[in-house]
């Protein structure tokens, strides 16, 4: 957080000059010191103050200033930092006017000049000041603050990935917060997002990469060459690495958004082995990186496998900033991501009250109001009830006659007196201008259609391989999963390239080398539980193909 600030005034430059100079000597360690010159370009600094939330401790203002004297400066800084002790700067015949400052400016004290020596005069009085205004006024949150709405797509991109690096944020929304419009532009078009961070920089719609690079987070290779390169950072991903790196492999994980992958966006997984309480996905993926990590693997977060290229004996990964990764095995855990609607209006209202698997994100902000869930398997259900903790009423569309996800899921949602369960409902529009307003939906069995009114639609319907920079490298489905092992042999032929004397290992793609694991393989059945048993088999056959270099 930046440091409290104490701002002296005084319009004669060598009076202003020693105050601050004695300032400086004692407090600057734990204060920022600000002077001027006079009480209009004071106010104007309170005012900037004010607009970035940067703590006042303490304002030492001179009586005597042409224009504003210090007691009509005070006056009008009350508004714009009402906790910050008050102290006016006097000459013997000011005492009066020091009065007056207390009966209409809230004065905390009063000294006259000089005011020499400091360690007897000056500073005992600030000491005492300085201390009451820590014990009383709680300081602002120190940490990153983004200014946006909710409407604006670009704000939500931003939240949802902070949210899921778990870096701690503050929340100002411009529709609501009159300081926020005003950083934000104005009443002219705002220039949303902005993030601001504790060092005082600021960055305007920030790509996922440009955040990163800010934050810190690794987005280049160390090495000039891996045991292994895993694609994907969700719990396939991010097994792998642990029982791989633990092993004394070198390996890397490429991940285009945040660790975690689909299931570190759930709420609450509560059916995972060793948590009879349940876990957040992002708790889970938070603990699997920090275990990678100890054992030495090494995570690019924001960053993008474009390509991948057989450079025998080694697999070659080219990366989206043009860098690329030379591996002896590649595995990709790339997982899978919700289908997204197809219906006219929805990509435009994406972000702007259409969210897909965002429920952790968002959802404080709909607090008190009516929002959908459209998808009956479990991370639906989990984000129903997440939301139901916030929103007023939560209303889950299922297209079939009943819920598919667990039954204690079902069970909990069907207890929920916030969560209406509408079976044999189908999604027929959205609507809305600059945001979601509301949906048509029809009984599948009756036909009936009709209108329901809400601020918000979370998407958890289908899952799509995120394959498809492989397409020209692997053998897939025609749904777009990679096929692995057995299901690449048919009637005892190999498939068409495949030039080794022996079948592919059980995870082994069409290319040697390349294996799969998790939601983005042929036969998987989504579940976190199998994903992270398929990344910890896979370390067993990888090392036993490294063997083969």
């Amino acid at each position: 957080m930046a440091k409290p600030v104490i701002l002296t005034v005084d319009d004669d430059a060598a009076v202003l000059n020693a105050v601050e100079r004695d300032l400086r000597r004692r407090y600057a360690r734990d204060y920022r010191i600000l002077k001027a010159a006079s009480g209009e370009v004071a106010l104007e600094s309170l005012r900037r103050l004010a607009d970035e939330d940067e703590p006042v401790a303490l304002l030492l203002i001179d009586q005597r200033m042409p224009g504003l004297s210090g007691i009509d400066m005070l006056q009008q800084a009350r508004e714009l930092a009402p906790a910050a002790r008050k102290v006016l700067l006097t000459a013997y015949a000011d005492t009066d006017a020091a009065i007056q400052a207390i009966n209409r400016a809230g004065l905390d004290y009063y000294l006259m000049k000089p005011w020499d020596p400091p360690e007897e005069i000056l500073y005992p009085i600030l000491d005492d000041l300085l201390d009451e205004w820590r014990r009383k006024v709680p300081l602002p949150f120190d940490g990153i603050r983004v200014i946006g709405a909710l409407w604006s797509a670009e704000s939500h991109s931003v939240k949802d990935f902070l949210a899921r690096h778990q870096i701690p944020y503050h929340w100002q929304d411009i529709d609501t917060d009159e300081k926020a419009r005003r950083m934000a532009g104005g009443d002219g078009a705002p220039a949303i997002p902005l993030v601001l961070f504790p060092d005082g920089t600021q960055l305007q719609s920030p790509t996922p990469a440009t955040l990163a690079e800010k934050l810190g987070l690794q987005r280049k290779p160390a090495l000039p060459y891996y045991d292994l390169a895993i694609i994907g950072g969700g719990p396939a991903g991010l097994a792998a690495a642990v029982y791989g790196s633990s092993e004394g492999l070198r390996c890397v994980v490429v991940e285009r958004q945040a660790p975690g992958g689909q299931a570190g966006r759930s709420p609450r997984i509560e059916n995972y082995l060793g948590f009879p309480a349940g876990i957040s996905g992002g708790d889970l993926a938070r603990r699997a990186v920090a275990q990678a990590q100890r054992f030495g693997t090494e995570i690019l977060s924001a960053q993008e496998a474009t390509g991948l290229r057989r450079e025998d004996p080694y697999r070659v990964v080219s990366l989206s900033d043009g860098a690329t990764i030379v591996a002896g095995a590649v595995l990709l855990a790339c997982g899978a991501t919700f289908r997204t609607l197809k219906m006219p209006g929805a990509a435009e209202l994406t972000g702007k009250g259409i969210y897909y698997g965002a429920a952790h994100t968002e959802a404080t902000y709909y607090r008190g109001q009516d929002v959908f869930v459209v998808g009956g398997a479990n991370s639906a259900a989990q984000g129903a009830l997440f939301l139901s903790r916030h929103a007023r009423k939560v209303t889950v569309l299922v297209r079939g006659p009943k819920p598919v996800a667990a039954g204690y899921l079902v069970e909990a949602m069907r207890q929920n007196e916030a969560i209406e369960i509408l079976e044999n409902t189908d999604l027929v529009s959205v609507q809305g201008a600059d945001q979601l307003e509301s949906l048509i939906v029809r009984e599948t069995v009756s036909g009936e259609e009709k209108t329901l009114s809400g601020s918000a639609l979370f998407v958890f319907i289908g899952v799509r391989p995120e394959s498809d920079f492989v397409a020209d490298t692997v053998l897939r489905d025609e749904k777009g999963y990679v096929l692995t092992g057995p299901d690449l042999v048919r009637e005892g032929q190999r498939p068409a390239g495949w030039s080794l004397p022996r079948d592919p290992m059980l995870l082994e793609t069409s290319l040697a080398g390349v294996f799969a694991a998790g939601d983005v393989r042929h036969g998987t059945n989504h579940r976190v539980a199998s994903a992270t048993g398929e990344g910890a088999a896979a370390i067993a056959i990888i090392r036993q193909y490294l063997t083969t270099l």
